[in-house]
């Protein structure tokens, strides 16, 4: 693999780092600004709202200028987000930060996919995919726990500190190693929004959506179904969460080497057997071993469908693929608010905490009936394979 992956992998472990750390952090933050938890907590919606809407206003104040560049521009914004989080005099001004920092995560991720993709040979493209997204995963069994051990020793603003350093060596690497991809020709922001008229990019992300939402509706609710129903202590639930970390590498990982072979058997695998597995949590919710297999499985499953997900976006938004790949994240994001809010609805109408991950099932068999359904129209119409009118020069994904 290309030393470039590793740069953008680092500037993944950073992201993925800030994204979360804060989520052990809200106490302390709370206390330091005299603010209440819950209100606290809008650094987490701020975040995700964000990445929601900077990832295709990032993506398209980039279509003038080449890839490299706006990923530097992008890990630039990133710094700047968290140095701002950092020195903040006060709640707003953090909060500020927070979204600052957040606008650079989709397109980073977006653009990051394209530049992966186009460093390796086509039968590569999902593996080098989740190379990148191995930071992702790899932040929440390394970065997130070392970060809020420092938070909570050392103070929640060394956290920020280092996460911007983080950000800096991201930076220093897409500079010395991503090559200097020139902008492609003929490629104007119409080109790129033209990709939503294709019916499979938007199934894609209506999987995406449905997918990991399906992850989230039950990890959102960890804590208290560990806690309350499988009888953990609450010190347990950050070596669960590590856990839980470590079947996101691993899924990841599997995810992209089998996508390369197979992309549809891998997605209906993964996803078939997230549903099954978050439709047994809650009878296995109720067993310390059990419910600690499922944690495991639940992050290698749902993370097993990012990269085939990502890999389809960009080979059926085929001539201009940035901009559709960077929604594509922000569909992540959106999965994981609609699910922790439905999550939210059943535990409040009194079907107890592990009823998120019958929402959980639900999702992921949804997600895998239009992944059924996106393949039965592939076949019968062959030619939209390539569906949207490309520029004249395609660059991104070639079949």
């Amino acid at each position: 693999m290309p030393l470039a992956l590793l740069a953008l992998a680092i500037g993944a472990f950073g992201i993925g780092t800030t994204e979360f750390v804060i989520m052990g952090l809200l106490p302390d933050v709370a206390t330091d600004f005299g603010v209440s938890v819950p209100t606290a907590g809008f650094l987490v919606t701020g975040y995700a709202l964000g990445v929601m809407f900077g990832a295709p206003l990032m993506t398209a104040l980039g279509t003038r200028i080449s890839r490299k560049n706006m990923l530097m521009l992008l890990m630039v914004l990133f710094i700047v987000g968290n140095v701002v989080s950092a020195v903040a005099p006060a709640f707003a001004v953090m909060l500020i930060g927070r979204v600052i920092a957040s606008l650079a995560h989709g397109a980073f991720f977006g653009i990051g996919s394209v530049v992966a993709a186009e460093l390796v040979a086509p039968e590569k493209r999902a593996g080098a995919i989740s190379m990148m997204f191995t930071g992702l995963t790899v932040a929440n069994v390394v970065g997130v726990p070392l970060g809020t051990f420092v938070g909570q020793h050392a103070g929640w603003r060394v956290t920020f500190f280092i996460v911007a350093g983080l950000g800096v060596v991201g930076l220093a690497g897409v500079a010395r190693l991503v090559p200097n991809m020139p902008k492609p020709e003929g490629v104007r922001l119409r080109h790129e929004v033209a990709a939503f008229k294709n019916v499979q990019v938007l199934l894609a992300m209506a999987m995406t959506v449905l997918g990991f939402g399906g992850v989230f509706a039950a990890i959102t609710y960890i804590a208290p179904m560990m806690t309350d129903v499988a009888g953990y202590a609450d010190s347990s639930v950050t070596w669960l969460l590590v856990l839980f970390g470590l079947g996101m590498v691993a899924g990841n990982l599997i995810g992209g080497r089998f996508a390369d072979r197979k992309l549809m058997p891998m997605l209906y695998t993964a996803l078939g057997g997230l549903a099954v597995v978050l439709a047994l949590f809650t009878i296995g919710a109720h067993n310390k071993v059990s419910a600690a297999v499922a944690v495991l499985l639940i992050g290698a499953l749902g993370f097993a469908t990012v990269p085939p997900l990502q890999k389809r976006v960009l080979d059926h938004a085929h001539g201009a693929p940035t901009l559709a790949s960077a929604v594509n994240i922000g569909a992540f994001n959106l999965g994981n608010a609609l699910s922790a809010w439905l999550g939210g609805i059943v535990i409040a109408a009194g079907f107890g905490y592990t009823s998120p991950n019958w929402v959980g099932a639900a999702l992921a068999a949804s997600a895998l009936v239009l992944a059924v359904l996106s393949s039965a129209l592939e076949r019968r119409e062959p030619a939209r394979h390539q569906a949207v009118a490309a520029p004249e020069r395609p660059v991104a994904v070639h079949h």
